[in-house]
């Protein structure tokens, strides 16, 4: 296990109704006049943005709204906010939805406080600095409610990048599973599958003796395993709403992935996918990560072996681990297709031609994005010609 250091200090309050907590918690945390960001839709028409404002009056916090966060959310929204708060004398920024609202956030609470293009913290610049920011969760997927980390869509180029610093942690996050009950089946599969994603790559690991935080892993995976189907045949099971919360949380905020090297190749090609297509950030996922893992099988037969063996249930072939490894990989595509992901590119719209000129033409020169560029054209064309029954 590698030398490493964890600090994450986010106030959890979880369970039904917490949402009128709100504002007694930005008060604590030292809010006194809060930028209300969020999304619309089901936060407006469920009453749950006129309870967070009762409970923000209640306690005596002005505050403001921006609302029209959309899924990638976008550049344009965060330059709108950071104007707002720095007209509006903003100290708290309380995001209100899932995690796009909560990047969006991220990215405002830094940029207020930044006197150069909020951008330059999604091209490379670390986060040091930023206002102060509170959750109100509605989706389990992200995990943006616990992490130090959000992702953006720049409209310009329509270039989809993550930013990353301890100033993005929030003070506090409000996890109701209740508000996630009226997901349709096909958002809460998204997020289930983005916190298999999480946990997958922190798991794909080069460094040694990590058997602590792989058991870790291995039993949030297995939870996501069973609680999943239940929450997408039963939107109203209350208890595998709370389970899928609470491991949604744990697989990003870095609990999992302290002292251990990281693989998250099948989130940056997923960043590709869903900033030309707009298709929702799970489902790209599905389609990436089996074929990213086949792709990259023989770097670590042994440690796919063993996810296979421990989660999925895999007989270990002794004689050649790589069938073992395999059905893994296998079993992880069919869970995924289970709950209604889907199985290849074309479940996603994209096609291979649409693909290649996307590539060509706004895959820039690092060295990163020119092995995404690789990988993304061998993935796309075997993905779409071995996965298409």
């Amino acid at each position: 296990m590698d030398n490493f250091n964890f600090y994450a200090p986010t106030y959890f309050a979880f369970g039904k109704d917490r949402e009128n907590d709100c504002g007694e918690l930005v008060k604590r945390f030292g809010g006194s006049k809060v930028l209300i960001h969020f999304g619309g839709g089901s936060v407006v028409r469920s009453g749950l943005l006129d309870r967070v404002k009762v409970s923000l009056t209640k306690a005596g916090i002005s505050f403001v709204e921006l609302g029209g966060v959309k899924p990638n959310p976008r550049s344009g929204l965060v330059y709108e906010g950071i104007e707002l708060c720095r007209k509006e004398n903003i100290d708290f920024i309380l995001a209100v939805g899932g995690g796009s609202s909560i990047d969006s956030a991220k990215a405002i609470a830094a940029g207020t406080v930044y006197d150069g293009d909020f951008w330059d913290f999604y091209s490379g610049k670390p986060v040091e600095k930023a206002l102060p920011i509170g959750t109100v969760l509605t989706i389990s997927a992200a995990g943006s409610e616990g992490s130090p980390d959000s992702v953006i869509t720049k409209e310009e180029g329509m270039l989809k990048r993550g930013a990353s610093g301890e100033a993005y942690r929030p003070k506090f996050s409000i996890l109701n599973p209740a508000l996630t009950q009226t997901l349709p089946a096909y958002q809460t599969a998204c997020g289930i599958t983005d916190i298999i994603a999480h946990l997958y790559e922190r798991y794909l690991t080069n460094t040694k003796n990590v058997e602590t935080t792989d058991r870790m892993i291995e039993a949030l995976i297995l939870a996501m395993v069973s609680q999943g189907p239940k929450a997408v045949k039963n939107p109203d099971d209350y208890d595998a709403r709370a389970n899928i919360m609470w491991a949604g949380m744990m697989a990003h905020n870095n609990s999992c992935g302290v002292g251990r090297s990281q693989d998250w190749l099948s989130h940056q090609i997923e960043h590709e996918l869903s900033a030309q297509y707009d298709c929702a950030h799970g489902a790209g996922l599905a389609v990436t990560m089996p074929a990213v893992f086949t792709y990259n099988l023989k770097h670590d037969v042994m440690r796919f072996a063993q996810i296979a063996v421990r989660v999925w249930g895999c007989q270990m072939d002794f004689a050649n681990p790589e069938n073992t490894a395999k059905a893994g990989i296998e079993a992880l595509r069919n869970f995924l297709i289970s709950i209604g992901m889907p199985k290849n590119f074309a479940g996603l719209g994209a096609k291979e031609e649409d693909i290649e000129k996307w590539l060509t033409q706004h895959v820039t020169a690092t060295v990163r994005d020119q092995e995404n560029f690789t990988d993304l054209r061998y993935l796309n064309r075997k993905t779409l010609k071995t996965s298409t029954n």
